[in-house]
């Protein structure tokens, strides 16, 4: 599976370089949907897979906030 190194590599992140991670996606879907728009856009998957990734950073990085809280 493609996205099995990809995880590994999120999860070793910190919370702020998950953060920012989550910001680069976050900029990569905007400019997307720009491109939809305008009717430039020639890789359409690319869209679902952006919003996939955007959903995982988010994921690990509230069990990293959550497994924070637990430790305190």
């Amino acid at each position: 599976m493609k996205n099995s190194g990809r995880l590994s590599d999120l999860r070793v992140m910190t919370e702020d370089q998950l953060n920012d991670e989550a910001l680069k996606l976050k900029k990569e879907q905007f400019n997307l949907r720009f491109q939809k728009a305008s009717g430039q856009l020639q890789d359409t998957a690319r869209v679902r897979v952006v919003r996939r990734d955007i959903a995982r950073v988010k994921t690990i990085a509230a069990q990293k906030r959550g497994a924070a809280k637990s430790e305190d």
